[in-house]
């Protein structure tokens, strides 16, 4: 496993050289002129031709580049055009609060998915099953801005019970939280419901039944367990989209997060944030994915890295 963990983090080095170019050149296809809006629109040309020559944009593009690549290596992704602090400071300041958001939407969805999933398996077409498949389907159809608008209307508006958005206690996650989870566990539920099925027809099943294992000791010791490769590889890639910024809730919800400030961003055209941005996304997707293959080991041990 270890030299299978080795060959992965080498292999991550050319995939973000990769992604790099895409990434920079998709910046620099967004429509708009960042040295205008630096400049003002008031400015004259010589001073927006002033602000580009300062931001290094009247260099040919792919020497742009390899300024972005050198300072990508030195670990300096540059200073926001907006705000003129450090890159590094933006996307800092708004990591973790996506970060525990990610967290507590995925704890919601695990914990309601998997419960959901196994009851539905287990009762087949009785009406648990059809009641469970009927929220997943409805977990996955309603689209997540509706759903925390309509949770800031109730429980913020109306009952007064939670804060209709911003971040100032712990209560500020749990609408959002509880938003983003929805649809998650809505497709972790079926994955679940789906794969246990399956596994439930295996003959070992059927033995330990018959030796006289209990049905929760069965279903949840060891169909479960089996039942989880497919399960995980798609939660791996769900929290790898919720990590990357759900802009759209955090939106909803005025969250401080990484996906306002690439909304924010984009708006400005501030070339430095989105690229730094846009390639921590990545990374994340490559480092989340690294970890799903090494859990298939743990949750099957017959699978073997070479």
């Amino acid at each position: 496993m270890f030299r299978f963990f080795i060959k992965r983090v080498i292999g991550i080095i050319p995939i973000l050289f990769i992604v790099s170019i895409f990434i920079f050149l998709f910046v620099h296809m967004i429509p708009g002129d960042p040295a205008r809006l630096v400049a003002g629109q008031d400015a004259t040309i010589e001073d927006v031709e002033n602000v580009r020559e300062q931001l290094g944009l009247d260099k040919p593009i792919h020497v742009q580049y390899l300024n972005f690549v050198d300072g990508i290596f030195k670990g300096d992704f540059g200073v926001s055009l907006k705000t003129s602090r450090p890159v590094y400071d933006e996307i800092a300041m708004r990591f973790m609060p996506t970060f525990w958001l990610t967290v507590w939407s995925m704890v919601f969805a695990i914990i309601f998915g998997l419960l959901i999933g196994v009851i539905s398996a287990t009762k087949r077409n009785k009406w648990q099953d059809y009641l469970g498949m009927f929220g997943a389907v409805s977990g996955i159809s309603v689209p997540s801005f509706w759903l925390g608008l309509v949770l800031i209307q109730i429980f913020a508006v109306m009952l007064g019970w939670l804060p209709t958005g911003g971040l100032e206690s712990w209560k500020s996650y749990i609408l959002p939280s509880v938003t983003l989870g929805a649809g998650v566990a809505a497709v972790i539920a079926r994955f679940t419901r789906s794969s246990l099925m399956d596994i439930l027809r295996e003959d070992y099943i059927r033995t330990g039944r018959a030796k006289g294992l209990k049905n929760n000791k069965v279903v949840w010791g060891h169909g479960l367990k089996n039942a989880m490769i497919p399960v995980v590889t798609m939660t791996g890639l769900q929290f790898g989209f919720l990590l990357g910024g759900s802009i759209v809730i955090e939106t909803v919800f005025s969250w401080p997060g990484l996906g306002r400030l690439l909304i924010d961003s984009v708006a400005f055209r501030d070339y430095p944030v989105i690229q730094a941005e846009m390639l921590l996304f990545a990374l994340e997707f490559i480092v989340i994915n690294l970890v799903v293959d090494l859990l298939y080991g743990f949750l099957n041990p017959q699978i073997r890295y070479d």
